[in-house]
């Protein structure tokens, strides 16, 4: 949900020295990069966490904000853990390949029908680029967007790529935090960007899936899979909280949390992963029910 939990600030920071995997060696960033982190949205909540459910249909609607027209992927693995193999697991080469393998697939389609007034979202030009791995320590409990926003100014060396999505994953557990997840925008030295917070969710049954398929996969991998392809599909269509969005504030993912039905196929294999709202298929009688019932998720 857009819920407006978390504080954000103009701020400088300074950057100290990072690791970032396939992304060249280590280097000490000295300027302090100005930082604009905007609130956080998206919410995943947890599956034990109370909420209200809308006893009638809200369809999403367009606030006149952008969407997104192509979207390139550097995801940020952040904390002392991921310098741990048995920490680390099949969780980075797992996301690497989610995220390779969901550009021009049916289920980035479920995000197509949005559009703002350059076009529609492009779900085809979804790119995976490369990773970064800071093993500095993390904040305890749940950071601010200015703290996650820092940690990409960081990484980067303060440049950023441009409108490039920043999927930020913790070694954290999320302790009494009633989310998973959550995505935000802001920028970096006047450098717009997108991106989004993921705590560790290791043995967190509020945040599993609970993919019993015999895919091989980890339970950890699997968990940040489904709250990966929340955040993304909710990135590409409402970015900067202007865009998509119905009259609670839930966006198009938020609107089918928690519902499964069948496997996500994409490029490289099958997934655990939410559905995504369709006016478009609720209009015309299409989709599966949300948790209230609703006939608009879709797959595909």
């Amino acid at each position: 949900m857009r819920v407006k939990w978390l504080a954000t600030a103009v701020v400088a920071v300074s950057c100290v020295a990072f690791v970032a995997a396939g992304a060249g060696s280590a280097r000490v960033e000295t300027a302090p990069a100005a930082l604009d982190a905007k609130p956080a949205h998206g919410f995943v909540p947890s599956r034990n966490a109370s909420r209200a459910r809308p006893t009638h249909v809200l369809q999403l609607l367009w606030h006149n904000g952008p969407v997104m027209h192509s979207t390139a992927v550097l995801p940020v693995y952040w904390g002392s853990s991921w310098s741990n193999s048995s920490f680390v697991g099949d969780k980075v080469s797992g996301l690497n390949t989610l995220y390779s393998g969901v550009g021009g697939t049916p289920y980035a389609r479920t995000n197509g029908e949005y559009t703002d007034g350059a076009g529609s979202v492009n779900t085809s030009s979804i790119s995976k680029s490369g990773n970064f791995t800071d093993t500095s320590a993390t904040p305890s409990g749940a950071p601010s967007t200015t703290q996650v926003l820092s940690e990409v100014a960081k990484v980067t060396n303060g440049h950023p790529v441009a409108n490039a999505y920043y999927p930020v994953y913790s070694d954290q557990r999320r302790g009494s935090a009633g989310y998973c997840a959550w995505h935000s925008w802001g920028t970096v030295n006047g450098v717009l960007v997108q991106f989004a917070f993921f705590f560790d969710l290791t043995g967190d049954s509020g945040c599993d899936p609970q993919d019993t398929s015999a895919n091989g996969r980890s339970q950890n991998l699997e968990a940040l899979a489904n709250v990966t392809g929340h955040e993304l599909s909710e990135a590409v269509t409402d970015p900067h909280g202007d865009a998509w969005y119905d009259a609670s504030g839930s966006e198009n993912s938020d609107k089918c949390a928690w519902v499964f039905t069948q496997p996500v196929t994409l490029k490289n294999g099958n997934w655990k992963i939410q559905g995504n709202w369709s006016n478009a298929a609720y209009s015309g009688k299409t989709g599966f029910a949300n948790a209230s019932g609703q006939l608009g998720c879709l797959y595909n």
